[in-house]
């Protein structure tokens, strides 16, 4: 019995010690609940793409003019923007905001991308689309390949360049901070996003164009991104801004009027700034060697691997199978950056291994015992917790993330 008991308290520490579970932050961590009335909302790290906060990140809306990042992105890599544009009749009789071409107007694709995005003209928009794929509609499919192969997001639809009311164009905040993150790594897109003025001379308007996006001017650091509305979408905002070093991505969806949008776009930065520090996991050029049932691996970082971490936490990390490098967080263990295999070594199946004579006489002596069925017992256990203890950071998971819904629209209004 004794020695039952001892094994059955070995057999608990082996479980515990394959259970890794990254320190620095509560066991229960509590979401931090930040008083944001938009019905959707995300700050994240532009750098790692780590979540800082999340309010339904999750849940389709609609994205109003939000939607014109991806068309401007899409002009900038995939376009020429020294390309002469004639403008339609289309584009010149679009609905909505406008920086009011004339049909035959011949302009640069590049300042149809300042005009698309300081003034969000959908004329603009319409004018980029029929340029570069022929009509809204063949843009929009490139719109939608374009965010799932070189974004990587899957809850987002496209069906026009400007964002005008469609039912069957949606996104998620999560998507859109994705998104941005993506287009604020293109320095033309990070000067077209920052401009607050440009002169305009077209045919038919000659004015000076003022950044429709007021974060660029009341909030210290602003860089960008976009502004929308639409009575179905209510105010959307996406916000890029950077302090000593540090830059953050804001979304907020569905807010019930600009100033809210605003409002809560400055209390998410304010709290990115001012909660979380910039925690460094692995230097340029350091190894981490990982070690599964099938080989070992050494995982090199080609760049330094850094992300925001809550002020006063020191969370440890790992790494999967896949070289991902693994934080834990309030929101769970996210992704913080990836590593390139530099070696690996293969190990040998067990079952094809031969077992020398002397070996293979003492285990059937253990199994005739009864200590063979102990170790498998132990092993057993092991297993068990293990198994336990992944379904708990599932849950936990889980319910963290349960979210709420979105309404309709009305299209009268854009901007």
């Amino acid at each position: 019995m004794a020695r039952r008991g001892m094994l059955c308290i070995l057999s608990l520490g082996i479980g515990l010690a394959l259970i890794r579970v990254p320190t620095g932050f509560a066991e229960e961590a509590e979401l931090t609940a930040l008083p944001i009335d938009s019905e959707s909302a995300i700050l994240i790290d532009a750098d790692s793409g780590v979540v800082l906060y999340g309010k339904n990140p999750e849940v389709s809306m609609f994205p109003a003019s939000i939607a014109k990042i991806v068309t401007a992105i899409i002009a900038i890599e995939e376009g020429t923007l020294t390309d002469i544009v004639t403008v339609s009749k289309e584009a010149r009789y679009e609905e909505g905001t406008r920086v009011y071409l004339a049909e035959g107007e011949q302009v640069t694709l590049e300042k149809l991308v300042y005009g698309l995005m300081v003034n969000s003209g959908n004329d603009a928009a319409t004018a980029i689309a029929e340029h570069l794929d022929g009509s809204k509609d063949a843009f929009a499919e490139r719109m939608n390949r374009f965010v799932r192969e070189q974004v990587g997001v899957r809850h987002t639809t496209f069906t026009n360049p400007s964002g005008l009311p469609d039912p069957n164009m949606v996104t998620t905040a999560e998507d859109m901070a994705l998104i941005a993150r993506y287009a604020m790594g293109n320095e033309t897109f990070r000067k077209v996003v920052s401009t607050q003025t440009l002169p305009w001379n077209g045919e038919e308007w000659q004015t000076e164009l003022i950044n429709h996006n007021r974060m660029l001017w009341d909030y210290e650091g602003a860089t960008g991104v976009k502004n929308g509305y639409t009575t179905a979408a209510g105010n959307t905002l996406v916000t890029s801004a950077t302090r000593d070093g540090v830059d953050l991505i804001a979304v907020v969806l569905k807010a019930s009027g600009s100033k809210q949008a605003y409002a809560d776009t400055t209390k998410l930065l304010d709290y990115g700034f001012g909660a979380f520090y910039s925690k460094t996991f692995l230097q340029t050029g350091e190894t981490f060697v990982r070690e599964d049932d099938e080989a070992i691996v050494e995982w090199k970082a080609e760049r330094a691997v850094a992300a925001l971490v809550p002020s006063g936490s020191d969370p440890a990390f790992e790494v999967n199978a896949s070289g991902e490098v693994l934080i834990e967080s309030p929101y769970g263990g996210q992704v913080a950056g990836r590593l390139v295999e530099a070696s690996r070594s293969e190990k040998a199946d067990p079952e094809q291994v031969a077992v020398p004579a002397g070996e293979a006489e003492a285990t059937a002596s253990m199994k005739e015992s009864g200590r063979g069925g102990e170790v498998s017992g132990l092993v057993a256990a092991s297993v068990g917790l293990l198994m336990t203890a992944g379904w708990i950071r599932k849950r936990r998971v889980r319910r963290r993330r349960q979210s709420g819904g979105y309404g309709g629209y009305r299209e009268d209004r854009w901007d």
